[in-house]
């Protein structure tokens, strides 16, 4: 099988025969007898009685094949100035200290340990470690408020939380210690021990329950990989939820080393000794499948990168990363590429540097906007490949699959249902929708190795969230279609479809119309509450840097555009232009926020916004 359609119709039509074959990618301490557990649906379970270590075969196995001198894992940090290169026998000899480090805390095989860390290589070797003894991470994306953090501390309940003493923005240092003794503080659960890294920008007072990770570390005696169960969890990773309660979404050991594995060949084209450069965050699940885990159980040397796509200190940094150590590919989330298009319209500073080995770009993380697409094939003359996943599935849903059948590129879609995922549209009533029709897009279970069994302790959740609107299908949360051609188009989150006097109506639609025009470097478009027309939709755009432009006339033009490609019905009337769109630390901006404060609720600052000013200073136009 080396096509696209051979391969996946053979992930769906025997799916056991298919993901049996790819776990020979892993190395297993005891062989699974058994694929898929379809015993007690919807609780499916992949190679049950399977056991591994992931974290030996991210590491160990590559130095036992005699690859212990190739580039592991290169950090890049230019908020710091520092480079550092890991070979796969330096980064295991770390993470097998620090497994030794957590082992004479008390931590053993199923406690849990929140990671609360900067984009260091010590995050990464916390991750291991734990993988390494069969500890179960949590990681919270560094500099998390205390109350969020809080929340956390006590659904995981974790024995020891990693930590360090700062971390770094783009024009201030944030310390972490106060944030942390505050969320302990505020939580229930208290943790037996605080490991904590001094970083020399800003060090923190250590108190009773706190070990300093350079001592420890030099005492530790290392330990060897525990091997665990292919349905034992390797980490928890906390999603928002619509009740205000985070969401645990659970990765298991087995599933997840084989479908990360699998992916990394076929997806992107990445194999052993390539460098991937995923510009992301230890805290978001494209920092875990793809910084840490898929890169290292490939064989392969990831890129850490410690700073901003602009900033740190201009918009050529991700071009410098690439040339300097030379990516085959990256992937980051197109919000990064539009600050980019922001300050550097013309893509001068990519002219500073060789990119010749550059491959492949992949984007995910947002809906990728045809016009954003378009500049970064103009400007990179690479495959530009926008995919669609989430969280809760840790690894692609669709994506144009470089290593397997590259297709054309449809601008707007991320193109195919990767093997493994059977993805359909389904209308209200729950019957499949006809091609190019909108409607819910669901994923039929059983949900493929590496997506998520259960939540966190909570199984009914589970099931209510995600289970419960369509019998023997996931919600995937997103509305769009599928073509003829079998292209999924992914048009935003269902609650991004606005109802205008009856019509259903994609903002994703409107907002490709104006990210379109040449002015714009990215835009919003909500649906707001109209007594009239049930909703109206409203546009925010921020201008490309350099631009100087009669917002008037500006707007006008927009509008225009809008009347003419999605249509009057649209009832597209109003635009304003903007300094910034509010967006979480993963770049997604924070579209639900501003509808609700356009409604005239008393909508709170999410944990996740990167920068709280920029929500304060829009509030006064959204509610005019």
């Amino acid at each position: 099988m080396t096509g696209y359609q051979d391969t996946f119709r053979a992930s769906l039509d025997d799916p056991a025969r298919f993901w049996g074959a790819a776990a020979e990618a892993i190395d297993w301490y005891q062989k699974p007898t058994q694929v898929l557990d379809s015993s007690n649906p919807p609780f499916y379970r992949w190679f049950p009685d399977g056991t591994l270590n992931t974290c030996h075969n991210a590491l160990d196995r590559h130095i036992d094949a005699g690859h212990g001198d190739r580039a592991a894992l290169i950090y890049d940090s230019p908020v710091t100035g520092t480079t550092r290169t890991y070979s796969y026998g330096e980064l295991r000899d770390e993470v097998a200290r620090f497994a030794g480090v957590l082992a004479e805390l008390g931590v053993t095989a199923g406690d849990r340990v929140v990671i609360y860390m900067p984009m260091v290589p010590e995050a990464v070797i916390a991750m291991l470690a734990c993988a390494r003894i069969g500890a179960v991470h949590s990681v919270v994306f560094g500099g998390f408020a205390a109350k969020e953090l809080a929340v956390r501390i006590d659904d995981a309940a974790p024995k020891v939380i990693v930590s360090a003493s700062c971390g770094i923005e783009v024009a201030r240092v944030v310390e972490y210690k106060p944030l942390l003794d505050r969320a302990i503080e505020l939580a229930t659960h208290k943790p037996d021990h605080c490991v904590i890294l001094q970083r020399p920008q800003a060090t923190a007072e250590l108190g009773a329950r706190d070990v300093d990770w350079a001592t420890a570390l030099t005492a530790a005696t290392p330990r060897d990989c525990v091997p665990v169960a292919a349905t034992d969890p390797l980490y928890i990773l906390y999603t928002s939820g619509t009740t205000g309660k985070p969401k645990g979404v659970v990765r298991d050991n087995g599933g997840h080393a084989v479908a990360l594995r699998w992916s990394m060949a076929n997806i992107y084209d990445i194999g052993p000794g390539e460098v991937f450069f995923t510009a992301s965050d230890v805290g978001w699940v494209v920092g875990h499948s793809y910084i840490v885990y898929a890169p290292l159980l490939t064989g392969a040397t990831t890129v850490l990168y410690e700073g901003k796509p602009v900033g740190t200190p201009d918009a050529g940094q991700f071009w410098r990363v690439i040339a300097e150590h030379g990516a085959k590919a990256m992937f980051t989330a197109p919000t990064a590429f539009r600050a980019i298009k922001k300050e550097d319209p013309k893509g001068a500073l990519l002219a500073d540097y060789d990119l010749s080995r550059f491959g492949c770009l992949f984007l995910a993380g947002e809906r990728l906007d045809p016009e954003t697409l378009r500049w970064a094939q103009d400007l990179l003359r690479v495959p530009v490949i926008d995919h669609w996943w989430q969280t809760e599935t840790g690894w692609p849903i669709a994506a144009n699959l470089m290593g397997l059948e590259p297709l054309p590129v449809k601008p707007g879609s991320p193109t195919v249902a990767v093997p493994g995922w059977d993805v359909q549209v389904l209308d209200p009533s729950g019957s499949p929708a006809p091609a190019d029709t909108d409607g819910a897009i669901v994923l039929k279970l059983p949900l493929p190795p590496g997506a998520l069994p259960t939540l966190w302790n909570d199984d009914e959740r589970y099931v209510a969230s995600y289970l419960s609107a369509f019998d023997g299908y996931y919600l995937t949360g997103d509305g769009g279609h599928l073509d003829a051609d079998g292209y999924v188009f992914v048009m935003g989150r269902t609650d991004d479809v606005i109802n205008v006097a009856g019509h259903r109506l994609s903002t994703g639609t409107m907002e490709e119309v104006l990210a379109a025009h040449p002015d714009v470097a990215e835009c919003a478009v909500i649906g707001v509450a109209d007594t009239m027309k049930g909703q109206i939709p409203r546009g925010f755009v921020v201008l490309k840097a350099g631009v100087e432009a009669d917002e008037a006339e500006l707007a006008a033009e927009l509008i225009a555009m809008v009347r003419d490609q999605v249509g009057a019905v649209a009832s597209f009337k109003e635009v304003a232009v903007v300094p910034a769109l509010p967006k979480t630390r993963s770049g997604k901006i924070l579209r639900k926020t501003m509808r609700g404060i356009a409604d005239g609720a008393d909508e709170p600052i999410p944990s996740t916004i990167d920068d709280p000013g920029v929500l304060d200073k829009l509030r006064p136009i959204l509610r005019r």
